[in-house]
């Protein structure tokens, strides 16, 4: 693969990588918020189309849980490192049935090997009908629809697991407060009475939409029409309209191309770090950037650009 050189000063690209902690406590809160927001009102005002909508929104932001919990695996919140674990674990990864450090493993690998036979991701996914291109438009509805009655959430579950526990070896304490904090959960529901609400407000988000808003992401990021030769062109960054922004692009995770090629850059800076990008104009004239996710991206994975990019191999 051709590696891309960046022409700017190191200095500008060390005042994007400084931590702002409270950026990104403050979006862990606000997604905290917005979940609570879109129960209380669908709660109180009732309605199925109400319902549907708070259902988006809560998938939406276990999404966002699952950025901020990307964030701690690239230890990009605090500089204590064990702190900055435990607050993700607790109020990030282990609502979204994840580990930080599972998380971490493999993502990591990724980075190193992106695109390779050393790329965990890349393995699990290359040669799957989900994740061939250019895609036929019946198998692509229906695999999206399979979300919604959970047949392909279980499916993505398996897949996900099977990476993130591969190499896992948690010590005892932490298993015990891992097991700790979903016997308090369902206590605390059984007590309040709420397996009603605990159903419809977190297990259904949890089981349809939230992993296709995570899928969707997914083949943003490295399939459809991609040129996997060069480093600006095996990686899609995609501008969202307004709307996914909700959804599929929780805290600048759409910035993919620039993230891979500057790891330690937090989310907050992504915009930044982009626009530092657009000087050069070997990026701006190579870099693989697409309009929408439900517009450009699906264009680009129905039809692919070559046999090459329809069938990519490993390297």
């Amino acid at each position: 693969m051709k590696e891309y050189r960046p022409v700017f000063e190191p200095r500008e690209l060390k005042a994007l990588s400084v931590l702002q902690p409270w950026r990104t406590a403050a979006a862990l809160v606000f997604d905290w918020l917005v979940i609570a927001a879109a129960i209380a009102a669908s709660v109180y005002f009732g309605g199925v189309w109400l319902y549907l909508l708070a259902v988006a929104l809560i998938a939406g932001r276990m999404h966002a849980f699952g950025v901020l919990m990307h964030e701690a695996a690239h230890f990009r919140f605090l500089k204590n490192r064990r702190a900055a674990e435990w607050i993700m674990d607790v109020f990030a990864a282990w609502p979204i049935m994840a580990t930080v450090d599972g998380y971490r493993q493999n993502h990591l690998a990724h980075h190193q090997h992106t695109n390779t036979d050393k790329d965990p991701d890349w393995i699990a996914k290359l040669g799957t009908a989900s994740f061939t291109f250019p895609q036929r438009v019946r198998y692509m509805v229906a695999n999206l629809l399979g979300y919604l009655v959970a047949v392909s959430s279980v499916r993505d579950i398996r897949h996900i697991r099977a990476r993130i526990t591969k190499n896992l070896q948690p010590a005892l304490a932490y298993k015990l407060a891992r097991i700790g904090f979903y016997l308090a959960a369902l206590v605390l529901v059984g007590v309040l009475g709420i397996w009603k609400g605990f159903l419809l407000y977190w297990v259904v988000p949890f089981l349809t939409l939230f992993f296709l808003f995570v899928y969707v992401r997914s083949v943003a990021e490295h399939f459809g029409s991609m040129d996997y030769d060069e480093e600006l062109g095996s990686t899609r960054t995609v501008f969202p309209h307004l709307w996914e922004r909700l959804f599929f692009a929780p805290h600048n995770i759409n910035y993919h191309l620039e993230h891979h090629l500057f790891p330690g850059v937090p989310f907050y800076n992504l915009p930044k770090l982009h626009e530092l990008l657009m000087r050069d104009p070997v990026y701006r004239a190579q870099a693989h950037i697409t309009r929408g996710y439900s517009t450009g991206v699906v264009r680009e994975c129905l039809a692919g650009a070559s046999s090459d990019a329809a069938q990519p191999t490993l390297h």
